[in-house]
């Protein structure tokens, strides 16, 4: 007997840059059981993410509200399990059998563990890759094996073992292909660009390239990546003017070791083995979701269940310089997103709306045919799946970065928009005491990205003064304050103030008489 009511697998992979995915189209790797998802299905185009950083994303999507609601607003953060979810609303009001296995990171102990599902089986933290920790209500239990291959298996399992007569609900969130990846900055951009410790050639460890870190005890083996805590003891690898004197870096695994000539050759020895290292991960994902996908033909439950594949956020592989993420800046901004609902879906249909992690579950509710909570302040695009483009012509997504400044990092705090053509961004550069941002106070700034025109989102338009760009920031300066009155958001700038009032205040070298002057005309 098959149940009344549609499955869904969410599958969710951990820094994920769309890039790095096949269908995508920019050909750095090759992901078939991917890219089936998409044949099958649907690709989006823009998907974005609310909070560029895991902990945040993953308390969004679940509950299908932004930070200032949920209150998980940076990695320090930990939810309170008490909050309402979608698993919640499937298993209470829809009978659905309900999962979440693998990375959690949502914080541990009793206040913080998965509820809504009716098993639960997480690793701690970021989990590790080989031979993973596993916590489950029963306490933890280390298991062999690599940590992608095992969390499918359990997946498998799940499905193998369920009640065949309720539909299922299963988070399969992998820990992969997260890791710790050069261009030129642009002349124009926030001071926050520069300011942030996420370059390729200068800030990432032994560990991110897996090389072996030397004990320390002289300048050479490279500076700690935070001071600050004696805890973290990982080391950045050292970018000397005379690299023909340093040490060797040595592989941790095999033992070889490295010499360079120049920096320029270290650098991109950096890169490629940070790039190497990245699309190995992807390719097991690749594979462990052919496998998933293989098994729900097996068992005659692919033209029940929509299969869901994204990342927690996008990544940079080296645009700009940076790895990491945090940033509105496309690449972080951008959630790889790839439905397949056989009945629903189009086989090869392309969706140029604009999404976000707010909406997946409003959208899963409306798939299984259940009221959309009001608490939630997502909406569902379950009729966009259905072959229905969204009319909005104004339609937005919608970033906050809380973290400002934190020790590792250097990430300011901003938030903005993305319409289908421009994105506005305000670095408030403030902490507001929340746990893992430091306090605050460096210069705000505003930039202004015409996406179409410059994707890469290196001419920032804000000062401009043609009447063409005025109108445009006007425009989006309004629809920034619609949007964050509509979802209940404190703006940190004075709204209500014409656009050309606003540039004025944060125009470069504004000082504050000039700035009361603006505020006052």
């Amino acid at each position: 007997m098959s149940p009344s009511r549609p499955n869904i697998l969410f599958i969710m992979s951990d820094d994920h840059a769309a890039k790095s995915i096949s269908c995508y189209g920019a050909g750095i790797n090759h992901t078939p059981n991917l890219d089936r998802i998409a044949k099958e299905g649907m690709l989006f185009n823009h998907c974005y993410v609310t909070n560029s950083i895991c902990t945040p994303s993953r308390a969004t999507i679940l509950t299908g509200t932004h930070n200032h609601v949920n209150c998980v607003h940076t990695l320090v953060s930990k939810i309170d399990k008490t909050l309402p979810n979608v698993a919640k609303q499937l298993k209470a009001h829809g009978d659905y059998q309900t999962a979440m296995i693998g990375k959690w990171h949502l914080g541990e102990g009793k206040p913080h563990e998965p509820t809504g599902f009716d098993y639960w089986e997480i690793v701690p933290g970021q989990g590790q890759y080989f031979d993973p920790e596993f916590i489950t209500p029963k306490g933890s239990h280390r298991e062999k094996g690599y940590a992608t291959d095992l969390i499918t298996d359990k997946t498998i399992d799940f499905i193998a073992n369920r009640d065949k007569d309720r539909p299922f609900f299963i988070q399969c969130h992998h820990k992969a292909p997260t890791g710790h990846g050069s261009a030129t900055q642009s002349t124009n951009r926030a001071k926050a660009a520069s300011a942030a410790k996420m370059k390729v050639s200068m800030d990432m460890t032994y560990f991110d390239l897996g090389l072996a870190q030397p004990d320390g005890g002289s300048d050479e083996v490279g500076e700690l990546m935070a001071e600050k805590y004696s805890f973290i003891t990982d080391r950045k690898i050292p970018m000397p003017k005379d690299v023909t004197k340093m040490r060797p870096l040595i592989d941790k695994d095999t033992g070889e070791k490295f010499t360079f000539k120049t920096q320029e050759e270290l650098a991109n020895f950096k890169y490629q083995r940070y790039m190497q290292r990245y699309l190995r991960t992807i390719q097991s994902i690749d594979d462990n979701v052919g496998r998933l996908l293989d098994y729900l033909e097996e068992q005659g439950l692919a033209e029940n269940t929509m299969v869901l594949y994204t990342s927690d956020q996008g990544f940079f592989l080296g645009e700009h310089g940076w790895f990491d993420k945090r940033f509105i800046y496309e690449e972080s901004f951008q959630m790889p997103l790839m439905i397949r609902a056989p009945g629903i879906i189009k086989p090869g249909t392309i969706n140029n709306d604009i999404v976000s992690n707010v909406d997946f579950a409003p959208t899963w509710l409306d798939y299984a045919g259940l009221k959309i909570p009001t608490y939630m302040q997502g909406d569902s695009f379950f009729s966009s799946l259905k072959g229905t483009p969204n009319p909005n012509p104004d339609q937005v997504a919608y970033h906050r970065y809380w973290m400002h400044a934190d020790d590792i990092h250097n990430a300011y705090a901003h938030y903005g928009i993305r319409s289908k053509r421009y994105k506005l961004i305000f670095w408030y550069n403030e902490g507001y005491g929340l746990p893992g941002a430091n306090p605050g106070g460096e210069e705000q700034e505003w930039e202004l990205f015409d996406c179409e025109q410059d994707p890469m989102e290196l001419f920032n338009l804000w000062n401009s003064t043609g009447q063409d760009i005025a109108g445009v920031r006007e425009k989006m300066v309004r629809l920034l304050e619609a949007k964050m009155e509509e979802i209940g958001d404190t703006p940190a700038h004075p709204i209500r103030l014409p656009a050309e009032k606003l540039r004025a205040m944060y125009l470069p070298g504004a000082n504050i008489a000039a700035k009361a002057q603006a505020h006052n005309m």
